[in-house]
């Protein structure tokens, strides 16, 4: 058997396989999440309609071996696209990104300050034109009784809500506004 000599020529400079087998087992995992999404939350992620489609086979399937052949071919096609747009879709959606934890503590400013003034509904709906007032109204004298009373916090949860859903409903414009105001009033 001959030795083998050393030459720097010889040097391999790119990824290693088993770097690159954990690049393949990472793209293949965020395809598995991306499967498990239901049909609402897949529309809202950023991509391709190839990777689309066979997402929804797989959520068609029902035979082990077909889903498990199906990742496969996803996290095939997951080679091919820029996993960070969908990465940051789903953190939103799980709530790890700093935006969506930001927007969650602003809510839930909002709505500590309108269940301690009424006054607040006037800087609601001068954010949120399209907000019924009527209804946060009778959610706040709502959720209000239920903390005098120790009931569980139904209204106080959908008062929550409501607030999601105007600030989701409303463009970004109005968002530095709206943080602007509430830097003047703490």
């Amino acid at each position: 058997m001959a030795k083998h000599k050393y030459h720097e020529d010889d040097e391999y400079t790119g990824p290693s396989k088993s770097a690159l087998k954990r690049e393949s087992t990472a793209l293949q995992d965020l395809g598995r999440e991306l499967a498990e999404l239901g049909k609402e939350r897949l529309a809202k992620v950023p991509i391709d309609e190839d990777l689309r489609d066979a997402v929804k086979d797989y959520q068609r399937f029902t035979s082990h071996e077909a889903r498990r052949r199906q990742l496969q071919f996803i996290g095939k096609l997951m080679r091919n696209v820029d996993p960070e747009p969908i990465r940051a879709a789903l953190d939103a959606f799980k709530g790890v990104s700093a935006t969506e934890t930001a927007k969650m503590h602003r809510l839930e400013g909002l709505r500590t300050r309108l269940l301690e003034d009424e006054k607040t509904l006037h800087d609601i709906a001068e954010t949120y034109p399209g907000a019924d007032l009527q209804q946060l109204r009778v959610l706040r004298r709502n959720a209000i009784k239920e903390k005098e009373q120790s009931r569980p916090p139904r209204a106080f949860r959908e008062l929550f809500r409501v607030l999601r859903e105007l600030e989701e409903g409303r463009s970004d414009s109005g968002a530095d506004a709206f943080d602007e105001d509430l830097g003047d009033e703490e």
